[in-house]
This record gives structure tokens, C-alpha cells and sequence, in this order.
């Protein structure tokens, strides 16, 4: 098993309801566990247009080989309508592979860790606040990379879910959380 982390973002509709959604969808997801969630976050774009976005991270075990989480990433991204009209567009959800164990990949259509997560407050935060301990293979602390980038507009909106990471089915008034059926 692998632990891996996903960053998650959106800018476009309801895009705090959507990484709501789209975390459920991941829990229902039977190839992965998921382990921690961190809190949601408003963040200025960085390098792309629209809106703030809101983002936060997700802690996984997995089996599943990297490229197929891949796909997986993207089929979710599609089913919440994705579209990719030109680079760094405005986005109804992305999914990206931050972290996938100890690996260090670099392929033209794929590179672990993420290749602007050093950069970014937005990936950072969610990181420390899941495990304040991590380390980026090659890139050192996660702490102390956050530390750097310190000037970049961040703001915690909204501590973790506390609702449990393997979904329940329930019915009527009372179910905790909206779920949105991914296939």
C-alpha cells in the first residue's frame, strides 16, 4: 500500500460544495482509503485566472500504481465537468497528485511530487496542517517550505470534515452529507 496526498481545487459554481462532493466521491472510491482531510482554504490564484479558489488535501492509501490513480484524478475531474479550455483556466474541480510515497517521477505527463508544490501556499498548508512533520523528497520540510512562501494570500474557511471517511448510506432530512453519485 501507498500513501499518497491530493491537492484539491475549484474556482468556478459552488466550488466548496464541490470539494465536498468530490471528496465523498473519493471515499466511495473501493481501489483507495482515505486517511486524513485536511481544512478548506481560500486562496488567491497563483499563475491562473478566475476567482479564489478553494482547495484543500486529502491523505490516501492506495494499491493502486500511480498512473491508474492518475486516471482516476481525471475521470473524477471529468465527471464534475472539467473542462480545459487553455492552461491555468478557471476550473470546476482539479485533482492533483502531490505526493505518492517516496516516489519521485518525472515523465512528460506526469511528475510526483508536484512540480510547483514548493511554490504554493495552497498545497503547503493543507500538508503541514495533516502532518506538521512531512517531508518533500527532494525538497525538504514541508514547513519549512511554507515558511517561504508566507506572503501568498491563504486563509483557513472551514476546519476538517468531521464526518466519517467511508460513507454511510442514509436517507431523508438527516444525512449528514450531500452525496453526488461518481461512476
Amino acid at each position: 500500500m501507498t500513501v499518497a496526498y491530493l491537492g484539491l481545487g475549484a474556482n468556478l459554481g459552488d466550488a466548496r460544495q464541490t470539494l465536498k462532493d468530490a471528496v465523498v466521491c473519493l471515499a466511495q472510491q473501493h481501489v483507495l482509503t482515505i486517511l486524513a482531510k485536511s481544512s478548506l482554504y481560500r486562496t488567491a490564484p497563483v499563475d491562473a485566472r478566475g476567482g479564489d479558489f478553494f482547495n484543500c488535501v486529502v491523505k490516501l492509501e492506495t494499491a493502486m500504481p500511480v498512473r491508474h490513480l492518475l486516471a482516476l484524478c481525471h475521470k473524477i475531474e471529468h465527471h464534475f465537468g472539467r473542462e480545459r479550455p487553455f492552461r491555468n483556466a478557471p476550473r470546476t474541480l482539479d485533482l492533483d497528485i502531490l505526493l505518492y510515497g517516496e516516489h519521485c517521477i518525472d515523465e512528460p505527463d506526469l511528475i510526483v511530487p508536484h512540480p510547483r508544490l514548493a511554490e504554493r501556499a495552497f498545497a503547503l498548508a493543507p500538508l503541514v496542517e495533516i502532518d506538521a512533520t512531512l517531508t518533500i523528497p527532494q525538497r525538504g520540510r514541508a514547513q519549512t517550505l511554507l515558511d517561504a512562501v508566507a506572503t501568498q494570500r491563504i486563509e483557513r474557511i472551514a476546519p476538517p470534515c468531521q464526518c466519517p471517511t467511508t460513507p454511510s448510506i442514509q436517507t431523508g432530512p438527516s444525512a449528514p452529507i450531500r452525496e453526488k453519485s461518481c461512476s
